[in-house]
């Protein structure tokens, strides 16, 4: 570790969200002024700093100096100590306040702000009020830098000091070293970890009671980001074990405690009588709830249907000028005497025409039908098909960011009389529930999606389980449409899916009758840097001008993982630099964007009204306020620096990112490198994502691991057995 000591010169910029800084330090050697680049709170132009760290090189700017940790040393002189409070560092202290301080205290100033603010008012111009903003002011300044001391002096990042003071605000750091396993509680996540790194710093025993408590929460925690509803007690009192060397029995012991408590649920697992699955209150409460919801819709019968196959044939015809085939009519019939049902089907089988048809029947009866989707792509895509709006669940269920919750629920339904959910695979358990709890009982629900698909981010695992549950009835889109039966992309995909021959490679179809180009290619390569340099090709070259599509607009590049050569991060700067070559960009929490960069929003703004998954392009940069203007397809969208964590590059995205949206052209590098990620059902995913051109880069061996992996790690969830009733 290096150790550097130096004047803060300037800041260049820094996150106020979560104070990622890049400043200029002078070292007081002439010409040694340098980039320094970390997370430092509570520093101004004008302050000595001692930093801790290491020199890094920044393929743009060059040799930069990484911290690790700082320290503040403020002046000592009253000169120096003048100048500190003229700066506006401290508010409520202007030049004329500042020079009255030093006149009166000298250089006990800054000692009689911090530990006798009630003596301000000794000074002319200075009463109680004044005085007891600017002690406000003081401590307001120096609690964010203390905190963030504190934390990297114990080895924890100070990017967590944020997140600690937006929950705890000025009590932050004596919360932390009274009672820190309140962040296990508060804080999910990285609330455990922040604890347990101070308590064994501070000596604490393994087996403390709350370290314990804290720990099986903060694995539970972690299960459910892994896509699990339950743990196994046993599997928990083991990683409690392995990884936080607690006492066995004394794990078992605080289950008990925390069962007992409400805080969390234990229920029996069918056929492991050694084992119990262990729920958080909150998703055990959303599986039952799921489960009497489906019974009580099941339960209301539906009135009879007026129309004969005839009819139903003439009405599609008329509407909407489609000859529905004998299969689709007769799941078209079934569906219209179900109160829940569920469609599901691979690309080509015609689920959108049913979707289309279902909406049509049930409207010429009078009915009112909403439209709904996870995500706004998926939303704005049902919509086009259908040719009628449709909303995200989260708007339909409006919710209200401010209070945490939906306005739309049991007591305020739905106003519908059926409704559409489309790609229902991406739908995690706790949304399930808070939609199916807002759905009438006299109201009809259709789930659709297809259950080869990626599984949901959130906990879950919910289509395919209502699917092997049998509860509720199911109709499966089999039957690939002659119009499809030509597109090697959909051919190759139910290929794919439907693989069944060990050790084996598909033989791709690559072309349709009578195509003079291709739908569908497979490029064999095995070095990831000549990956990278066929993707930049294909980009900005070959595809543009053999099929005209805009390298920008229709390509879209979708990858396994963030990491490595062919990652996300590595693959945008390299997108980045061949395809938007403009060197007037901003560099904003690491990342340089510029006008016409492609990039993704990644979280639902509802204020802003743009939604995780949004894609457009940035219209325009302004150097003086760093505000980052983006265009979605229209709509201009402002982004302020602290709210650049929203956006992210995308001229590739991770394949998961992609799930609900389509795109003109997909390329998808496949290497080993990827090897923990090569399985079928997001190699299946990634192929469905493209409508007119999809293209595979990569080795026959990685092919082979991804289409004979059919056993995605196995999510644990109860939603099943709880919806067999008798």
């Amino acid at each position: 570790m290096i150790i550097l000591e130096g004047n803060l010169e300037r800041i260049t910029f820094q996150n106020e969200e979560n104070h990622y800084t890049i400043a200029r330090l002078a070292t007081g050697t002439p010409g040694s002024m340098i980039t320094i680049v970390g997370f430092m709170a509570g520093i101004s132009p004008g302050q000595t700093l001692r930093l801790s760290g290491n020199w890094e090189t920044h393929p743009r700017y060059g040799q930069q100096f990484k911290i690790e940790t700082f320290a503040v040393s403020l002046p000592e002189t009253i000169e120096g100590i003048r100048k500190y409070l003229e700066s506006g560092v401290i508010k409520n202290i202007g030049p004329l306040i500042a020079k009255r301080l030093v006149r009166h205290f000298g250089k006990k100033t800054l000692e009689v702000i911090e530990q006798c603010p009630e003596r301000l008012t000794e000074v002319n111009g200075i009463g109680k009020a004044k005085a007891g903003l600017i002690e406000r002011s003081w401590k307001g300044h120096h609690i964010v830098r203390e905190l963030m001391q504190f934390l990297q002096a114990r080895g924890i990042k100070g990017a967590y000091s944020a997140r600690i003071l937006q929950e705890y605000g000025e009590e932050a750091l004596d919360i932390l070293k009274k009672d820190p396993f309140r962040l296990a509680e508060d804080i999910p996540g990285i609330g455990f970890l922040i604890a347990d790194t101070i308590t064994r710093h501070n000596g604490l025993p393994k087996d403390d009671p709350k370290r314990v408590r804290g720990c099986i929460r903060y694995l539970i925690g972690q299960g459910e980001n892994d896509g699990h509803t339950f743990l196994p007690d046993t599997v928990i009192i083991d990683q409690c074990g392995q990884t936080f060397q607690i006492d066995p029995e004394i794990a078992a012991l605080a289950l008990d405690e925390l069962a007992d408590s409400g805080i969390l649920v234990r229920e029996d697992i069918p056929d492991k009588q050694d084992q119990k699955a262990v729920y958080s209150k909150e998703l055990h409460a959303a599986e039952q709830g799921i489960a009497n919801r489906f019974k009580a819709l099941l339960s209301v019968p539906m009135p009879m249907l007026n129309m004969n196959p005839e009819e139903l044939t003439c009405e599609i015809l008329k509407k909407l000028a489609i000859q529905l085939s004998a299969g689709q009519l007769e799941v078209l019939e079934q569906i219209l005497k179900h109160r829940v049902a569920v469609i599901t089907g691979g690309p080509g089988t015609g689920k959108t025409t049913l979707i289309r048809s279902v909406n049509a029947i049930f409207e010429r009866m009078g009915k009112l039908v909403v439209l709904a989707a996870p995500t706004g792509r998926a939303a704005k895509r049902l919509s086009e098909v259908v040719q009628r709006d449709a909303k995200t669940i989260h708007r339909l269920l409006k919710y209200n960011l401010k209070e945490q919750r939906f306005e739309i629920n049991p007591n305020n339904p739905i106003d519908a009389d059926v409704i559409i959910i489309d790609e229902a695979s991406m739908v995690d358990t706790l949304l399930l529930f808070h939609l199916i709890r807002a759905v009438p009982v006299t109201s009809v629900l259709i789930l659709v999606g297809d259950v080869f698909q990626l599984p949901s981010v959130g906990p879950g695992n919910v289509l395919k389980d209502i699917i092997q549950s049998h509860a509720v009835p199911v109709y499966y889109l089999k039957t690939i449409f002659r119009q499809a039966q030509e597109s090697p992309i959909i051919v190759n995909a139910h290929m794919v899916r439907d693989w069944n021959h060990p050790g084996e490679i598909p033989d791709f179809q690559t072309a349709g009758p009578e195509d003079e180009l291709s739908e569908f290619y497979f490029i064999r390569q095995s070095s990831p840097d000549t990956v990278v340099e066929t993707i930049k090709t294909l980009c900005a070259e070959s595809i543009p001008h053999r099929f005209g599509f805009d390298p920008i607009r229709d390509i879209q590049v979708l990858t396994p993982m963030h990491k490595g050569l062919i990652g996300t991060i590595n693959l945008n700067q390299a997108l980045q630099k061949t395809l938007n070559p403009d060197h007037t960009g901003m560099e904003i929490m690491g990342i340089t964007y510029k006008p016409n960069d492609k990039v993704m929003h990644l979280k639902n703004n509802y204020e802003k009204d743009v939604f995780n998954g949004d894609i457009g392009t940035i219209a325009a940069i302004d150097h003086q306020t760093r505000l980052v203007t983006v265009d979605y397809e229209g709509r201009k969208v402002e982004y302020e620096p602290e709210e650049m964590h929203e956006l992210s590059l995308a001229y590739a995205i991770s394949v998961h990112k992609s799930q609900g949206s389509e795109y003109p052209v997909v390329i998808v590098p496949l290497l080993t490198q990827h090897y923990v990620m090569l399985q079928r059902n997001l190699l299946y995913t990634a192929m469905t994502r493209g409508k007119k051109l999809v293209i595979l880069i990569g080795t026959r061996k990685a092919l082979s691991v991804a289409v004979n992996n059919d056993k995605p790690r196995e999510r644990l969830s109860g939603l099943a057995r709880k919806l067999i009733w008798d």
